[in-house]
C-alpha cells in the first residue's frame, strides 16, 4: 500500500511582495505558490515507480494507492475512510508513506521512520513452554537478543549504518 496526501499547507499570509499563495509565480528556477512543492507528488511518484517496474519486466505485487486530502497530522476522517475501503485495499504486506523530505535534487531520499507511527508485529519464540531460570538459564536463548540480531541484519544499532546487503549509504551529516 502506498499512502499519500494531497492537501496543501495553510496560506500562512502574508507572503513576500509580489507573491500570493493562490497565484503561481516563477522567478528564475523557482516556483512560488501554495501547493507548488507540497505533497502532490504521491500519486505521480507511485505511478512512475510501478510503470518503471513494468517497463523493466520486473514482477510486482498489487499496489493499493491511498490518497487523502486532509492534513495528515489531523486527518479526522482517515481511519473511517480506510475502514470503508478495507475491501478494496485488502491487507497490505507493507506500507510506503509518500511524505518526507529531500535534502537535494540529485538523488532519491528515503525516511526510515516517520514520526514513530510505523507499527510492526513481530513474534520471536525460543521455547515451547515456560521454564524456570534456575533449570534452563543460559540454555534457552533470550528472545530480545534474537530480535536485536534480526534488526542488526537491517541496520547496525550502534551506528545506524545499513547493512551492506541493502546497498544503502548513510549521508555525511548522520556520521
Amino acid at each position: 500500500m502506498c499512502y499519500g496526501h494531497l492537501d496543501k499547507q495553510p496560506w500562512m499570509m502574508p507572503w513576500r511582495e509580489g507573491l500570493h499563495p493562490t497565484k503561481a509565480v516563477i522567478e528564475g528556477d523557482y516556483l512560488y505558490g501554495r501547493g507548488g512543492a507540497d505533497d502532490g507528488y504521491a500519486p505521480f511518484s507511485t505511478a512512475l515507480a510501478i510503470k518503471n517496474l513494468q517497463l523493466q519486466g520486473i514482477p510486482h505485487p498489487r499496489f493499493a494507492l491511498v490518497l487523502e486530502t486532509e492534513e495528515e497530522s489531523g486527518s479526522p476522517n482517515l481511519l473511517e475512510l480506510l475502514e470503508l475501503a478495507k475491501g478494496a485495499i485488502g491487507v497490505p504486506d507493507i506500507m510506503f508513506c509518500m511524505d518526507s523530505g529531500a535534502f537535494n535534487w540529485d538523488q532519491l531520499w528515503m525516511t526510515s521512520s516517520l514520526r514513530g507511527i510505523i507499527c510492526i508485529d513481530v513474534e520471536v519464540q525460543a521455547a515451547k513452554g515456560g521454564y524456570h531460570s534456575g533449570e534452563v538459564g543460559g540454555i534457552v536463548p533470550e528472545t530480545a537478543r534474537i530480535m536485536r540480531v534480526l534488526l542488526d541484519r537491517i541496520d547496525n544499532s550502534m551506528t545506524g549504518v545499513c547493512c551492506e546487503a541493502l546497498n544503502c549509504e548513510i549521508p555525511e551529516y548522520f556520521k
